[in-house]
């Protein structure tokens, strides 16, 4: 699973790439002082969405090495590694154990279930990585139907101008 998991954040990172290139690219191509706001909001909605997948790529690394402790099946592995934690701690005095583990990619999280059908977040992803991916890709959403939007109105004044003349 963890390979797999390997794979999105090389996917992430060719993404986070393209993305960034053309973002930058088109404002090179028109210049950052002279482009309109339809070259603005492209650029803007692919490094929004860059900095979007780039943080959610971050926050899976620390998912993957969560896995790595997780799968690690020598001495000492029960309860897994990466369950043991300051609220492991307090369950445990309690006779509370941890059974399993889970991964939920939307949020992205690592989730240790207990013994008595709950379950918590272990926090190996940092706090700030669902808002801020969250954040940025609804910014570069925004940004690309904008440009859109300023497009369609543009060429639909200009095809009324032409019909009056």
């Amino acid at each position: 699973m963890w390979l797999l998991n390997l794979l999105f954040i090389v996917i992430a990172a060719v993404i986070v790439f393209g993305l960034v290139g053309y973002g930058c690219g088109v404002l090179a191509r028109h210049g950052v002082r002279r482009a309109g706001p339809i070259v603005a909001l492209r650029a803007l909605g692919a490094l929004s969405g860059a900095v979007a997948v780039g943080v959610y790529a971050l926050g899976l690394l620390g998912v993957v090495g969560a896995l790595l402790a997780a799968e690690d099946g020598g001495a000492d592995s029960a309860p897994v590694q990466s369950c043991r934690t300051s609220g492991w701690l307090g369950r445990h005095e309690r006779g509370i154990d941890i059974v399993d583990y889970s991964v939920s990619y939307v949020p992205l999280r690592f989730v240790c279930e207990t013994s008595d059908g709950g379950s918590y977040d272990n926090g190996d992803v940092p706090g700030y990585v669902n808002p801020v991916a969250l954040g940025f890709a609804l910014a570069g959403a925004g940004c690309a139907l904008s440009a859109g939007y300023v497009s369609e109105r543009r060429a639909r004044n200009e095809a009324q101008a032409r019909q009056q003349a």
